[in-house]
């Protein structure tokens, strides 16, 4: 029997290849006479916040004993490794523990599902419950949905935590099949549903009725893993842009595949580029989708299915359609200027602010902080073009092209090509 330290050694080793955390988005504010603790809006999960601070969060998983035999997991049922579980009451304990010595703000718990998704739930809810009933804390929770769990245990858990997330794990029913038969599609969708119909219950709720306990404040989040089935980058960000549109998730977060144990069921495709900066790439493409009002089929296509190497997605999405460019920088509204590769939401404030002032000359365009080397090719100042002589893809790709990029190319593949070993 391992003792406690060993036990959370493990547990949280397990953790780590869970990758859908990040900024709670919530504001708990706490009343010093019968609470512990605040969740603040701008971070958790060892990121850097707005004015500084390094923050961070116990993340663990409450068990790594696993009924499921999911090829790609490293808690798998048929994998060798040393197994752990703790408490509820033992992880209320760590938790406010590590709290009171400053060395996290919050709790990121997931499981593996053992006994029965019931049985795992309910030991979550009973952890969740101890935190904020007994202890009195108010600090940031993300916990994960148990697929196939009862509605009313994950929606006492939605009342409890601060954000919850149910990984949907992998793009599509077939690969699904493949790597994880004994789980289906609909039942990872199952939890997903639920959140997505009470928090919009909810925010009625709360408009309506002044006391009203609010459910998954930050909202909830998925992940997906890469890398371990063959499907294709406009496969598997249009899988995001579907679950963006169905269920108003804050973040789908992507995981580069990690062979673990002996991972015979794993196809493993020979990826095109490193599965770091694959993972990169869709994380770029991702925040084109939330933020900068792009679709899947615009970044990609079943023509051309796959993300460049050494171009973000942005940048091939403009050379790909010069027919709209350059455009007039102090003519152009705020939903083209973020379009131009180089110009974000920030840069593209400062512009359609200062140019109501005067038009803009180059030299203040500099000013803007936009990235000049990429917009220029894009981009008409006062009626100048300043990307050299003509507009087109050959000409901005060698003139954009990263010196070493020719240095990283290590991997020949089957066809004699290259791949990209370290584009990073």
């Amino acid at each position: 029997m391992y003792e406690l330290y060993d036990r959370l050694q493990i547990l949280a080793d397990s953790a780590k290849y869970d990758v859908s955390c990040s900024s709670s988005g919530n504001e708990r504010k706490n009343n010093k006479s019968s609470g512990i603790g605040n969740a603040r809006s701008f971070g958790i999960c060892h990121a850097w916040a707005a004015d500084g601070r390094c923050i961070s969060l116990l993340k663990i998983l409450m068990t790594n004993h696993c009924m499921y035999d999911c090829a790609y997991c490293v808690n798998r049922a048929s994998n060798d490794v040393p197994r752990a579980r703790l408490s509820p009451e033992e992880i209320a304990k760590t938790t406010m523990a590590f709290y009171r010595r400053n060395y996290i703000e919050g709790l990121f718990l997931s499981s593996a599902v053992e006994g029965s998704p019931n049985q795992t739930m309910e030991r979550i809810v009973k952890t969740l419950e101890l935190l904020r009933h007994q202890w009195r804390f108010q600090g940031y929770i993300h916990v994960k949905a148990i697929p196939g769990a009862d509605p009313r245990l994950i929606r006492q858990a939605g009342f409890l935590a601060d954000r919850m997330s149910a990984n949907i794990e992998l793009p599509s029913r077939e690969s699904l099949q493949l790597l994880a038969p004994q789980k289906q599609l609909k039942t990872l969708l199952q939890p997903m549903n639920q959140i997505q119909h009470e928090i919009q219950e909810n925010r009625y709720a709360i408009k309506r009725y002044r006391h009203a306990q609010a459910f998954v404040p930050a909202g909830q989040s998925t992940q997906m893993i890469i890398g371990a089935t063959p499907e294709s980058d406009f496969q598997l960000i249009h899988a995001s842009q579907k679950l963006y549109d169905r269920f108003s998730l804050k973040r789908v977060f992507y995981s580069a595949y990690v062979p673990v144990g002996n991972p015979k069921r794993v196809p493993a495709p020979i990826p095109r580029i490193a599965p770091l900066m694959r993972e990169h790439r869709l994380y770029q493409a991702d925040w084109l989708l939330r933020f900068y009002g792009f679709r899947a089929e615009e970044l990609l296509s079943e023509a051309k299915p796959h993300f460049d190497a050494d171009f973000d997605p942005k940048m091939i999405w403009a050379i790909r359609h010069l027919e709209d460019f350059p455009v007039e920088i102090n003519r152009a509204p705020f939903e083209t200027l973020i379009r131009v590769p180089g110009i974000g939401h920030r840069t593209a404030s400062r512009i359609v602010n200062q140019r109501r002032l005067a038009s803009l000359s180059v030299d203040e365009v500099k000013k803007t902080r936009l990235v000049w080397k990429r917009a220029r090719f894009f981009l008409t100042v006062r009626g100048k073009y300043y990307g050299g002589s003509s507009l087109s893809p050959d000409g901005i790709r060698m003139a954009l092209q990263p010196e070493w990029s020719q240095q990283l190319r290590l991997f020949p593949d089957k066809k004699g090509g290259q791949i990209h070993g370290l584009s990073i």
